[in-house]
């Protein structure tokens, strides 16, 4: 039964990606913002949706190695196949802007996550509760530069769908996806451990997998359709998105201890995401090499953490 319910749950996703980012694309059109940004908000919190209930529902049944290594392993998991796939199919354009704000923000929030886990050894309410501020903030600056890119923007006669149907298509693509992401994360777990799997592992590599879907499917389909915007905006905005606002809440509910392994986890995602970072300063994109180089070192990853 768990294997239908893993077949159906990636259908969902598929499909759920496919109608998502076709809304979220006319909703950018006709309201004159950059996918970018849309990619950063609108799509990165549908994909995020997983990850938050994973991990909020982890923290609240005191599975706390299961809340950290879900959002630390998701997102190298997006950094590195998500981007990596992504780049594969089609180059990826990345904005100089991009590169010297949204990118950046997102190595800034994996190292306050580290500074705040090595200092207690822990996430209290009080750190869970200054990065639902920061999250705040950053959400702020987002409306604020959509605001400014519609000032500055030409109006265009572009061909999109109808308001009532995109309204259709992001609600039900982001339904989709959620239901989609649980069938595949409890499916995929109840076979991970019936092969004997531990929680920690379970939590890095199955279940990150699992609930990074919405991101891989979502990118890769906006990338297809030629919305590289959408698609790198979508694995930075989710990455920000998992450690400020799910693990935020996920501290702020219940406070979570940090382990060794979780700080050397969220050390490595500090490291890839500045390797990534320059791989796209070097030719202001992502190309194919540097997707294949990704998805190596994550394979190295994987191997080094069924090992340890």
């Amino acid at each position: 039964m768990d294997y239908i319910l893993l077949v159906v749950g990636f259908v969902l996703l598929i499909k759920g990606a496919d109608f998502f980012v076709d809304g979220s694309a006319s909703v950018a059109k006709k309201l004159r913002v950059p996918t970018m940004i849309i990619g950063m908000t609108i799509v990165a919190m549908g994909t995020s949706a997983p990850e938050c209930a994973v991990s909020i529902a982890a923290s609240v049944k005191g599975s706390n190695t299961m809340a950290i290594s879900n959002v630390i392993g998701s997102n190298i998991f997006n950094l590195m196949i998500v981007c990596g796939a992504c780049a594969l199919f089609a180059p990826l354009a990345v904005k100089v802007s991009t590169l010297k704000q949204e990118f950046p923000l997102s190595i800034l929030a994996a190292i306050l996550l580290v500074g705040m886990g090595y200092l207690g050894m822990s996430l209290n309410r009080v750190e869970g509760v200054i990065l639902l501020v920061v999250f705040a903030a950053f959400l702020l600056w987002m409306v604020l530069a959509a605001m400014k890119a519609r000032n500055n923007t030409e109006v265009e006669e572009i061909e999109t769908l109808p308001g009532w149907k995109c309204l259709i298509y992001i609600i039900g693509g982001i339904i989709a996806i959620v239901i989609g992401g649980d069938l595949v994360v409890d499916s995929a777990s109840n076979i991970a451990k019936a092969f004997g799997l531990s929680q920690t592992l379970i939590g890095l590599t199955v279940v990150a997998f699992g609930t990074s879907l919405p991101e891989l499917v979502t990118s890769l389909v906006a990338a297809k359709k030629g919305e590289t915007d959408m698609a790198l905006g979508n694995v930075i905005g989710s990455n920000i998105f998992n450690i400020l606002l799910v693990l935020g809440i996920a501290g702020a509910v219940s406070p979570m201890v940090f382990l060794n392994e979780n700080l050397i986890d969220a050390i490595i995602l500090i490291v890839v995401s500045i390797l990534v970072w320059i791989f796209a300063w070097s030719k202001k994109k992502l190309n194919r090499i540097h997707g294949i180089i990704m998805i190596l070192i994550y394979a190295a990853y994987v191997v080094y953490i069924c090992m340890r």
